[in-house]
């Protein structure tokens, strides 16, 4: 019987028995490494043992190959619908979420809009309100249509206990459970990070959360990511890491000035002169 772990796509036989595909027999490649093939679940199971070391090592390099080669980019949610730039972090410092529509305006929109005379959304013109019963009822009504960043932003308010409603970690984690499901990339991060810290009212489970984690950090969320990567996408804190470690002996000076120069590019690109002045208006 064969025992190597003969790669699929270098031989189409079963790596337990040897049969092929022109002795009738429909193979079936490990789903776990995609290195072999078989005729048979009995022929997998026999052939375990002999595999498993090569299936364990291959399986680790896929994931890391998909976690590492996927959300190089930042996501749609992080660029502002209004101008179309990419909002600087950190976010909730350079733009607001709107209840209406869920849109994230940035700061310079924003002001763009009020010298105009727009006193209400940029972006889908409902009149701003500074009751938050109202704010959460528009909410509400876009959770009803099963907005996932409606969902994430509600389940937010039931874990920290803010606009009128009472703190409910339980709704909160199902709340987040459910945007993330609906593809909310701050869903995922935000169960990655509760899941693995303590004290936060849900109980720790590290696997669960690093999942949690990969999944947003595929989908380009920077405080997910690699700090090389997030860095290149305008992360300061990730940046400023690099730097510490550079100055440790941890990162070689290569790696610190490759960090930097990928920061200053995504910076640049977040840049505009309504940005300038809002930024102004805000610190003057």
């Amino acid at each position: 019987m064969a025992t190597s772990c003969v790669p699929a796509a270098a031989a189409d036989v079963c790596a337990n028995c040897g049969k092929g595909s022109c002795d009738a027999v429909k193979l079936k490649k490990c789903t776990a490494c995609q290195l072999v093939k078989y005729c048979s679940v009995d022929c997998q199971r026999a052939h375990r043992k002999h595999h498993k070391g090569a299936c364990k090592k291959r399986a680790a390099e896929l994931e890391d190959e998909q976690l590492y080669g996927q959300g190089h980019e930042r996501p749609e949610g992080d660029f502002c619908p209004i101008c179309t730039l990419p909002i600087p972090f950190p976010m909730d410092e350079h733009s607001c979420s709107m209840a209406c529509c869920m849109k994230r305006i940035c700061i310079g929109c924003s002001l763009a809009a009020q010298k105009r005379g727009m006193l209400d959304c940029a972006f889908c013109r409902i009149p701003f309100s500074d009751n938050d019963a109202d704010n959460l009822a528009m909410i509400k009504a876009r959770v009803q249509k099963k907005d996932p960043d409606a969902i994430h932003f509600l389940g937010q308010n039931y874990f920290h206990g803010q606009m009128g409603v009472q703190k409910d970690i339980r709704k909160a984690v199902e709340l987040t459970e459910e945007a993330a499901e609906l593809g909310s990339i701050g869903a995922l991060f935000h169960l990655g990070l509760w899941y693995t810290t303590e004290g936060v009212g849900v109980e720790v489970d590290e696997a669960k959360g690093i999942e949690f984690c990969k999944k947003a950090a595929m989908q380009g969320d920077a405080d997910s990511r690699h700090w090389m990567i997030s860095a290149k996408l305008g992360h300061d804190f990730s940046v400023e890491s690099i730097k510490n470690s550079f100055v440790t002996g941890v990162a070689t000076k290569e790696q610190y000035a490759e960090a930097l120069r990928g920061y200053q590019d995504a910076v640049e690109e977040t840049k505009s002169h309504d940005r300038d002045l809002a930024m102004k208006f805000q610190s003057g």
